[in-house]
């Protein structure tokens, strides 16, 4: 059943004219601003429930398409369209964005209707990457996204903040040209933009490479990927929370979706060629930059590290899927890897941006990300180190959470694929549980570091209600992933039989 009203151009035009709405209302008390902004993050959020309700579990086609011509000329269209992979990733950004808009409620002092403002306006570009369905609309989207972020990290950003802006800036942009030119290409070869008939483009082994690794660099940047991760810790220690809890939860999901929506689909052989370089890169971000978090002194920046080892769980589940088909005619292992690496995105939104606000909370009352600075604090704040607790053995893949779901299934596909790649990658949770609860240890535990820490005040109501929130989801699709697993089964299963089809 579908709903007979444009709910996708609703949610994605509704948050960018209340982004105006709430500029126009600079003027008045901050908490109007804050109350105004929070209601048109909550309406949008609200009006996004049906695309779940209403989703059909039983078809790979897109749902809720919207097509009206755009640019006549150049056969463009306003073309919006959702399916079991974009539909979880519009959920987890409608849900995220009030508590986003909630986490700065105190500390945002300066330009506040500005600040909410950009997070709604970086909320309906979000949306519009993961409905898009004709690719110039895509990248209009893709990078407009830029100026929003580039303004929360380049404003309300810490004292190195501007170069941190910069590089944030020209790593992304600079790697989304080349998909532009990509996109370019394929449509002087089809006369079209569409998204989906680029799926069924017929392309020769080569131009594949060209455009895979085109688009490689656009997405390799977004995730980030190793090499080109570099710009990521110091975009997340110069944000504020909300910057870094977007960043993390959102953001580097569209890396992993442009994967899914392009790489794979219209280039599967070239996919099927280079599947051991983003295997290979994928293990170096798993194990070389969870030591690299070992080292740390600063929270933020360690989280940011954990955040990268992490997606590169998403990547090794998306191209391990080659190597699984090569080994094996059943699809089961390699739709158990994609569905590991798609909860992955999932819970990694949950859980990163859950640890973020609790650096956050911290920060706002000592202003301070330095480990050092604190100890013991769960003598004074029992509540918050509850959940600090839990959200980072979420992090390490405690069973019976959600962090735990996506390694598990992605480590399981991979044995499946080459048992050494499978070994590797499970020992390097060890890795990440070292960092992590080594971070637990010096923050919450021990004796009272010092009087700043003897003196916190533990969570308030508001942080309370963000941080039980985000803790019920982690747990719940921990114990009962199914919700979020048979939204995706279906067009996962479409998309391994077109790269099957395909692949050399």
């Amino acid at each position: 059943m579908f709903l007979d009203y444009p709910i996708l151009s609703f949610i994605i035009w509704f948050p960018l004219l209340g982004a105006c709405l709430v500029l126009a209302t600079s003027k008045l008390r901050p908490i109007f601003i804050k109350l105004l902004a929070l209601s048109i993050s909550t309406i949008t959020f609200i009006a996004s429930i049906p695309l779940y309700l209403n989703f059909s579990l039983i078809t790979s086609e897109m749902q809720y398409i919207e097509k009206y011509s755009w640019i006549p000329s150049l056969n463009v269209y306003y073309y919006l369209g959702i399916d079991g992979i974009s539909l979880p990733l519009i959920l987890l950004t409608t849900f995220l964005t009030p508590f986003v808009i909630l986490s700065g409620w105190q500390v945002i002092k300066y330009k506040p209707s500005q600040y909410f403002a950009s997070f709604l306006i970086l909320e309906a570009l979000m949306i519009g990457v993961f409905s898009a369905l004709d690719g110039l609309l895509f990248y209009i989207f893709w990078e407009a996204m830029l100026i929003p972020m580039f303004i929360i990290i380049g404003v309300w950003g810490g004292d190195n903040r501007i170069y941190a802006t910069i590089k944030f800036f020209l790593y992304t942009f600079l790697g989304s040209v080349f998909m532009l030119i990509a996109l370019i290409y394929m449509y002087l070869k089809s006369g079209s933009y569409s998204i989906l008939d680029f799926h069924h483009l017929s392309l020769s082994f080569n131009e594949q490479i060209f455009i895979f690794l085109a688009f490689l660099f656009a997405f390799a940047v977004k995730v980030p990927m190793w090499p080109v991760h570099t710009w990521l810790p110091d975009a997340h220690v110069q944000a504020p929370t909300g910057g870094s809890v977007i960043l993390a939860a959102i953001l580097l999901k569209m890396g992993g979706y442009g994967f899914l929506r392009f790489s794979l689909p219209i280039t599967p052989d070239a996919s099927h060629s280079l599947d051991w370089l983003l295997i290979l890169l994928s293990m170096f971000a798993i194990i070389y930059i969870a030591l690299v978090a070992l080292v740390q002194k600063d929270m933020k920046k360690l989280i940011a590290y954990s955040s990268i080892t992490h997606m590169g769980f998403v990547t090794l589940g998306f191209f391990i899927v080659f190597m699984i088909m090569d080994n094996y005619s059943s699809s089961t292992a390699a739709l158990m890897s994609l569905q590991g690496a798609m909860v992955q995105m999932i819970s990694h939104g949950f859980i990163s941006g859950a640890l973020f606000l609790c650096v956050g909370v911290l920060y706002d009352r000592m202003h301070s990300r330095e480990i050092s600075s604190y100890g013991g604090v769960a003598n004074t704040m029992p509540k918050f180190a509850a959940f600090m607790l839990f959200f980072a053995l979420a992090n390490v893949g405690l069973p019976g959470t959600s962090g735990f779901v996506g390694e598990f299934l992605v480590i399981i596909a991979s044995y499946h694929a080459n048992f050494w790649i499978a070994f590797l990658a499970a020992t390097s949770l060890i890795f990440g549980a070292a960092y992590t609860l080594w971070l637990v240890k010096r923050v919450l535990f021990g004796e009272v570091a010092n009087e700043e820490v003897a003196s916190l005040e533990d969570i308030n109501p508001r942080e309370w209600f963000i941080l039980s929130a985000l803790a019920f989801l982690v747990l719940l699709f921990g114990i009962w992933p199914a919700p979020l697993v048979d939204i995706m089964e279906v067009t996962l299963l479409n998309l391994l039989d077109h790269i099957s089809i395909s692949k050399l």
